[in-house]
């Protein structure tokens, strides 16, 4: 017997995605807590974090779950105005942003944002294909456009290319001035001598130098950099002190602290910006 119903084959397909969501988001928790434990190396996106603005709770689930299973941290939001209260209290490397939402949309948020300075990438996701929607979206400041139904593979593989595009580098190398941080080896070259740093410390490093001037709070680095393993704040002064001392006559970057708040890296040839 066969089913050619179109309704049977739609049916199907969405069984078949929640499936696909239970089954990510559980390999996702059993994996992350896998590689807390140092049984896996860390992933190169483990450290980026990216916000999903999406009003329809199925589909904010279903980028949550793909994004997770890839490696990546995620914040959600289900319209402009909550994103930009999560962007108050959290750090974000990217955005994925749909356009139609109640209360502020995709538009308003981008151009909010970008009018305030921020140059996260911001990749726009709707239902809208028309070519006037999407030089509206590029006029406010996005970097990407797909349109709905999203392929997740094709939407992980943008991702990459904005990461890569914004600095964020995915060569695991960071150049800052005659600094290279070879992400694979977790060692740093300068001057001609190499230093092979243990891990946390080299992640926490990359952390701040791919964001020179930018402030990280110590409750951000600790999620991020030590996530199930996260402890005090004093596990992560005693590391910041340690790069301190490692790199004290470096003459490309110096690591600040900001009272109160955090810690951020500043290029000495950006005169500390």
């Amino acid at each position: 017997m066969r089913f050619s119903s179109p309704l049977f084959h739609y049916i199907i397909d969405y069984i078949y995605r929640i499936d696909y969501i239970y089954r990510i988001d559980y390999i996702y928790r059993i994996d992350y807590i896998y590689r807390g434990n140092s049984a896996f190396p860390f992933s190169l996106y483990y450290m980026f974090k990216i916000l999903i603005v999406e009003d329809n709770l199925n589909l904010q689930k279903l980028y949550n779950a793909v994004l997770r299973s890839s490696g990546y941290t995620t914040l959600v939001a289900s319209n402009g105005a909550e994103a930009l209260e999560v962007l108050e209290n959290n750090h974000a490397d990217l955005m994925i942003v749909d356009v139609m939402m109640p209360i502020m949309d995709g538009y308003e948020l981008t151009d909010l944002l970008r009018k305030g300075g921020s140059e996260m990438p911001i990749l726009m996701i709707t239902a809208k294909g028309e070519q006037a929607d999407k030089r509206a979206g590029f006029l406010v400041g996005i970097d990407d456009y797909m349109t709905k139904p999203v392929d997740e593979e094709e939407m992980l593989l943008r991702i990459k290319a904005l990461l890569r595009r914004s600095r964020i580098v995915s060569e695991h190398k960071l150049d800052v001035g005659g600094t290279t941080l070879h992400y694979d080896s977790l060692t740093v070259t300068a001057n001609g001598e190499e230093t092979t740093l243990p891990k946390k410390e080299f992640y926490l490093l990359y952390k701040l130098l791919s964001y020179p001037g930018q402030i990280f709070t110590k409750y951000q680095l600790l999620d991020e950099i030590w996530g199930l393993e996260s402890e005090s704040d004093n596990t992560l002064n005693v590391h910041v002190n340690r790069l301190r001392n490692r790199f004290e006559n470096n003459a490309d970057f110096e690591i600040v602290t900001v009272r109160g708040i955090g810690f951020k890296a500043i290029r000495k040839s950006d005169d500390g910006k």
